[in-house]
């Protein structure tokens, strides 16, 4: 049985920014037309909104191959929601309510690093402290 797929442009992200290099290590193996190896992009139901928990990068590279929808899982784990959350709020302050919105916001790994992990784990911190 195929997985499940789901429309791109209904995901939310979770992420600001999205790596260059990430992104060619991804286009060693990705094929458009055959996804069979192309891992599930892991969601969850979060505030009303289709939160992706993981994959943004592989969802990137197969927006800029043309597809429109991926194969998709619920994400089952446990994980930090209040933190989620806070990812989510700061990428619809940045514009970003599609994976389309992350096109632009592409960035070498430098920037990458300086950009989203510098900020996560500041967020992290502001998160606990408010625990």
């Amino acid at each position: 049985m195929p997985p499940e797929t789901i429309s791109i442009h209904y995901l939310q992200p979770s992420q600001l920014y999205i790596s260059e290099e990430k992104i060619q290590q991804i286009r060693q193996w990705f094929d458009p037309h055959d996804l069979s190896f192309f891992p599930p992009i892991p969601i969850k139901v979060l505030d009303d909104l289709l939160v992706m928990t993981d994959g943004h990068t592989r969802t990137v590279v197969a927006l800029q191959a043309g597809l429109t929808e991926l194969p998709f899982v619920w994400e089952t784990d446990e994980l930090d929601w209040d933190m989620y959350r806070a990812c989510v709020a700061a990428c619809h302050e940045h514009g970003i309510q599609s994976p389309s919105d992350l096109l632009a916001r592409v960035v070498n790994p430098r920037e990458y690093q300086e950009k989203w992990h510098s900020w996560c784990d500041r967020m992290q911190e502001e998160v606990r402290a408010r625990r």
